[in-house]
């Protein structure tokens, strides 16, 4: 299955060009990944954070292939690339445009890395590719 987000693009994504300034792509591949384990886990971050849990970005790596500009509306896709014990790689990308690896570990109140909790472990593998 793949996680579907629309999010157009604002005069504070860009440059004075008129195209997406990439450190902003960043931001909105955050805003995907939140709004995925909010709508499609079942997770909110808020939900997360207050269980003094926490789900950091531990690797990012992105492919730029074509510029994004003022006005456009980009249609995002993600999918679970890999589920571990404690980490999941997720694939998040806008075809055409661009593609972003992102590697989450979920970790716990004491600060340390542990296996997924069941039902977030289960979603996950629904969107797994």
């Amino acid at each position: 299955m793949i996680y579907r987000r629309e999010i157009p693009v604002e005069f504070c994504h860009c440059d004075p060009a008129g195209i997406v300034f990439y450190p902003r792509f960043f931001e909105m591949v955050n805003s995907v990944v939140e709004n995925f384990f909010l709508e499609a886990v079942g997770y909110s971050y808020a939900h997360v954070v207050a269980g003094g849990n926490s789900v950091p970005t531990v690797h990012i790596e992105a492919d730029f292939t074509a510029p994004s500009r003022l006005g456009d509306r980009l249609s995002w896709e993600l999918t679970v690339a890999r589920i571990g014990r404690a980490s999941a790689s997720l694939k998040v990308q806008v075809p055409g445009r661009l593609s972003v690896s992102v590697t989450l570990v979920w970790v716990e109140k004491n600060g340390k890395p542990a296996p997924w909790p069941d039902e977030i472990a289960q979603k996950l593998e629904v969107y797994h590719a």
